[in-house]
């Protein structure tokens, strides 16, 4: 009888088992390690998601720790000739592949059709403060919507290498050219917030009064990276979840970020718990339904208390 698929789940948590994916029940590579497969399909717009963001992650890696000019965009933000320049190459990459589509970049705006049903959406450097003081902890972010829906999706991180992607369907990180299929877990109970501006939902929630509840302290390890690579890795089980402020419809910064989480699994929601870009805006990604409701509830206290009471300090 000819053997069955073997398991391709990134859990690596098999032990006990039998050897089987506690995921999928198929049949693990041993050592407790489930199988990974290369997962290609050349030509596919998820695949040119991920050729894109590596070219970006190429230039950023490549300029990293040298002097670079900055380029003043409004108070207290900024580019650098690295965001520049990988934003070049990704839509060089994109254009030269999907001639047709429209694309949105950080730093050089919309070009296209108007109302094209195709649009791709480019953050060449996510963390371009932590890049610019030799801080690694960046992003490379290409995503494509058509319609209203995000269909492909990348998140390189320049300097692992690794890039998280998705079809729109399922999400991986693909390492030394190996695609494994992420899965959220909410052991680490690491919670990164958002504490950048701009604030809309100010003064019934700010991010940063999260930091200062005594259920999110007993519960969680806060932590503040100041890049989307953190979305990303709500859906790859590094963080428990994720929080911040905004109005993030076509956000180049967050839109692969969410549609990775969203195809791993993970509870992705407004701070008021309705479906993303229905109600008051914000995010909230969480691995697991506890999480995800516990936050909730933080940040509805918060809002009640401020309605109560008015603005609170932070």
């Amino acid at each position: 009888m000819p053997e069955g698929p073997k398991c391709f789940h990134a859990c690596r948590r098999n032990e006990g088992t039998g050897g089987l994916c506690h995921r999928c029940s198929s049949p693990t590579n041993g050592g407790g390690y489930p199988a990974r497969m290369s997962i290609r399909s050349a030509g596919s717009d998820a695949e040119l998601a991920v050729t894109a963001a590596q070219a970006g992650a190429a230039v950023v890696r490549g300029m990293y720790g040298a002097p670079l000019m900055r380029f003043e965009k409004s108070a207290g933000d900024f580019a650098t000739a690295a965001d520049l320049e990988a934003e070049k190459v990704i839509l060089d990459v994109i254009r030269t592949a999907r001639p047709d589509d429209a694309v949105t970049g950080e730093e050089s705006g919309r070009a296209g059709a108007d109302g094209a049903e195709r649009m791709w959406l480019v953050d060449p450097l996510c963390g371009t403060l932590n890049y610019a003081v030799r801080n690694m902890l960046v992003a490379v972010n290409v995503a494509l919507r058509v319609g209203s829906d995000i269909t492909a999706a990348a998140s390189a991180d320049p300097f692992t290498a690794e890039v998280f992607w998705t079809d729109g369907e399922r999400a991986y990180v693909r390492s030394d050219g190996v695609d494994e299929e992420l899965m959220p877990s909410p052991d680490s109970r690491l919670v990164d917030v958002n504490l950048d501006p701009p604030f809309p939902s100010e003064p019934g929630f700010r991010a940063v009064r999260l930091l200062a509840e005594t259920e999110f302290v007993q519960r969680f390890r806060p932590r503040v990276v100041s890049t989307t690579l953190a979305v990303a890795w709500v859906a790859a089980g590094r963080r428990a979840a994720y929080v911040t402020d905004g109005h993030l419809r076509d956000s180049v910064h967050f839109a692969s970020g969410i549609a990775l989480c969203q195809a791993a699994g993970c509870l992705v929601t407004g701070l008021d718990g309705r479906p993303l870009h229905t109600g008051g805006g914000g995010l909230v990604v969480a691995a697991d339904e506890e999480t995800h409701t516990a936050l909730l509830q933080m940040i509805s206290r918060q809002v009640t208390l401020v309605e109560a009471h008015g603005k609170l300090d932070g």
